[in-house]
């Protein structure tokens, strides 16, 4: 009986310390659960690609489990004594790996409003990154892709007058472009109040690229037809008072002077869009715009 006790204390002390994390000289606490010595290893500047788990203790802050993604980029030196960035660089193609940072040291390099609420200063809280390293995009190989986008970005500026020169063509689109290139085409002419600066207005829109992909609407049933409903958001009329808050150029320009009850097209170039910069996944830079604007209300 006393030799069967003494192995089952003996199985479950190799079981916790196998828990336990270990600790570089800069103050690093690891613990690898896989380890592959044979795969690559990261290198100042190259992309982590795999799964991370980010907890606060036992909250968990991000989780991409399932969707393996770029997660990190290897910063060339730590910012702290047990940064991150010393953990990653030790790690292996095929290793799963958990490091345990003290959330101090992050919320030191951090604003408040940067850290999670859960984080509460002097705790002595850990943050805990739980990572799969499945692939590495290298250094060369990020300059390479860098270099195509910027290529393809130049080769959509220069194609974009022919492309929405077509788009207008495809679509007997009659009505002319103001100075600014922005083209109006108005549906339906209200009979309410005009648009002008300082005036309330409640405004339905639903905004899509020049192929007819949808990128953002305040109309849940277009929503629901391009498979695009966003849930929890409240679908209806956008509400803002004229010249109180940004919008791009080309809505500006083509809602002022409409009136209630109108219902208008506006197709714009990117210059009164997005321009350069884009937007979200779905605008690339130097994409013209299509929006089409129900005018609800003026006050």
């Amino acid at each position: 009986m006393f030799a069967s006790l003494a192995l089952t204390l003996a199985a479950f002390t190799t079981a916790c310390n196998s828990n336990k994390f270990k600790q570089t000289e800069n103050g690093l606490l690891y613990r690898f659960e896989t380890q592959n010595s044979e795969g690559a290893q990261p290198q100042n500047g190259d992309v982590m690609v795999g799964e991370l788990i980010l907890r606060i203790e036992n909250d968990t802050l991000f989780s991409n489990v399932g969707s393996p993604d770029r997660i990190f980029q290897v910063a060339e030196a730590p910012m702290f004594k047990g940064d991150i960035v010393e953990g990653l660089k030790m790690m292996h193609v095929g290793d799963k790996a958990i490091f345990k940072i003290p959330a101090d040291s992050i919320g030191n390099f951090m604003m408040e409003s940067q850290m999670p609420p859960q984080y509460k200063k002097g705790s002595g809280q850990f943050f805990y990154y739980e990572i799969s390293l499945m692939d590495l995009v290298t250094k060369d190989e990020l300059a390479q892709e860098q270099a195509n986008f910027i290529e393809e970005m130049n080769q959509r500026k220069d194609n974009e007058p022919a492309t929405l020169a077509k788009y207008i063509a495809d679509n007997n689109i009659t009505a002319k472009p103001t100075k600014s290139g922005l083209y109006v085409i108005v549906n339906k002419k209200g009979d309410g109040p005009k648009v002008a600066a300082g005036k309330k207005v409640s405004v339905n829109y639903t905004g899509r690229l020049l192929d007819g992909t949808l990128f953002d609407t305040s109309r849940e049933a277009d929503a629901r037809e391009a498979n695009k409903v966003q849930e929890g958001r409240e679908y209806g009329p956008m509400t803002y008072t004229v010249g109180s808050q940004p919008m791009i150029k080309g809505w500006e320009e083509g809602i002022m002077g409409q009136t209630a009850g109108s219902d208008i097209t506006l197709v714009m170039p990117s210059e009164l869009a997005y321009g350069a910069r884009g937007a979200g996944k779905d605008i690339l830079p130097y994409s013209p715009l299509v929006f089409n604007l129900t005018i609800e209300s003026v006050e």
